[in-house]
């Protein structure tokens, strides 16, 4: 023998108005990771993945002014290139060659390190790195 349930719907749409519309009342306002909601983490994970424009520590603009080295437009459209290109990589510490400037490169922190003319570098070698980019 057939059971039938009664449940006090006539429709599947009922059961779906009662039980969905409860539930998104309920999880709408829900706050996760430290009370940000999630169009908040969202938006964190956006920004941080976006390209940024590279800021220069104080080292690093001592040493371009130390060694007369002025960056062109295009250089420096180039090192932010390097930079993303070493970010989606998963680099965190590239050597960015452009032309013939030589950067390391804090990619977290979208931060110049240090910069030199490779062509003063007498030894050629470079530390402190996990990968490079030439641009």
């Amino acid at each position: 023998m057939d059971k039938i349930i009664s449940t006090g719907f006539s429709s599947i749409e009922q059961v779906q108005e009662k039980y969905l519309k409860d539930y998104s009342k309920k999880t709408d306002n829900i706050n996760i990771e430290g009370g940000r909601s999630f169009e908040e983490i969202l938006r964190s994970i956006e920004e941080q993945n976006s390209p940024q424009e590279l800021k220069f520590s104080k080292h690093a603009s001592q040493r371009l002014e130390s060694r007369n080295i002025d960056l062109s437009d295009d250089q420096v459209e180039r090192l932010n290139t390097g930079a993303t290109m070493a970010r989606e990589k998963g680099i965190s510490n590239p050597l960015i060659m452009v032309d013939s400037l030589a950067f390391i490169v804090n990619t977290p922190n979208s931060t110049v390190v240090t910069a030199l003319d490779s062509t003063e570098n007498d030894s050629n070698v470079f530390t402190n790195i996990d990968g490079a980019v030439v641009i």
